[in-house]
């Protein structure tokens, strides 16, 4: 292609008696060239070359030959098709990740603040040095299909501070005496705010105990109580007089205690099942020393697996 360039530029200053001979030359061998060759084959440059032709020629299409000048025309519209094409093709196709913790993050904030729209919840996350744009974080909100109420497990722990839950527990002894076990418990943490030892119980000794374990207006609004015959007048009397206000079970419906009842059921299988108890002294000291466990070592799923005093994680040195 050069060597035609050169040649053409080279012609610009010959005279036409000198071109005559040249052009006489080219058109045989053209002539020559198209009764040998069905389909002469042209690269790429030699397509540029006579796209250019065409584009500073007034009369082109009577110099072509070898192609037609609707081919001419072809090659031009695709050049211009695929420059055009580069031009708008984009850097990174689509929108830029967002990772899977930004994600997850901004799922956790919409599910534990329904009364949050992507306004706020994109406001926090700027908070915590997160940049995303706020259609982004309205993308992956979890979606409601209601207006945004609390549910009642939310209900339950915005006023578990508030709420006590009692009943009783029995244990045989080697004597084969049936003592029983008051406990009295926290719903905020699970925590046995109060227990103690009788043979048999009576309505002034659980009133004793629920002021024993309430002192000094640190009563709590609600306690949740089962229907058994030991909470009598003096009971409720004691209970009103600390400005609590007992809810009581259904017939034979331990679950709607079931806190508790599941605090009976971990003394049970996991400390009274193994020992034997001897007396009020040894079970109270049996008792105390599991509480104590329970309270400071022991974790619950409930309570996102830490215990009911809060266990500082060990980081390995």
């Amino acid at each position: 292609m050069l060597r035609i360039i050169l040649h053409a530029f080279a012609s610009a200053f010959r005279s036409r008696r000198q071109l005559a001979p040249d052009s006489l030359a080219l058109h045989h061998q053209l002539e020559v060239l198209q009764r040998t060759a069905k389909r002469p084959k042209l690269t790429p440059t030699d397509r540029t070359l006579l796209v250019w032709v065409s584009r500073s020629l007034d009369n082109w299409k009577q110099h072509l030959t070898i192609v037609q000048p609707e081919t001419v025309v072809g090659w031009h519209r695709l050049g211009w098709r695929l420059y055009w094409r580069r031009k708008s093709r984009k850097r990174r196709p689509g929108r830029p990740c967002v990772e899977a913790e930004i994600r997850a993050l901004i799922r956790r904030l919409s599910i534990e603040n329904p009364l949050w729209g992507a306004p706020r919840v994109h406001g926090e996350l700027l908070k915590l040095g997160h940049d995303v744009a706020e259609t982004t974080v309205g993308k992956y909100m979890a979606k409601r299909s209601g207006p945004p109420l609390q549910s009642w497990r939310t209900f339950l722990r915005n006023h578990a501070t508030e709420i006590v839950a009692i009943d009783f527990l029995t244990v045989p002894t080697a004597t084969l005496r049936i003592l029983y076990v008051f406990v009295v418990l926290s719903l905020n943490r699970r925590r046995i705010v109060h227990f103690n030892v009788t043979d048999p119980p009576s309505a002034a000794w659980t009133g004793l105990q629920l002021i024993q374990a309430f002192p000094f207006d640190t009563a709590p609004r609600y306690v949740i109580r089962d229907r058994d015959d030991i909470y009598g007048e003096m009971v409720v009397a004691t209970l009103r007089a600390l400005g609590i206000e007992e809810k009581i079970i259904g017939y034979q419906s331990p679950w709607q205690n079931g806190y508790v009842e599941r605090v009976i059921g971990s003394l049970r299988r996991e400390c009274l099942d193994h020992v034997i108890v001897f007396g009020e002294r040894h079970l109270r000291r049996v008792l105390r020393e599991y509480i104590g466990y329970y309270h400071s070592s022991r974790t619950h799923l409930g309570l996102s697996k830490d215990a009911p005093e809060p266990r500082a994680i060990r980081r390995r040195s």
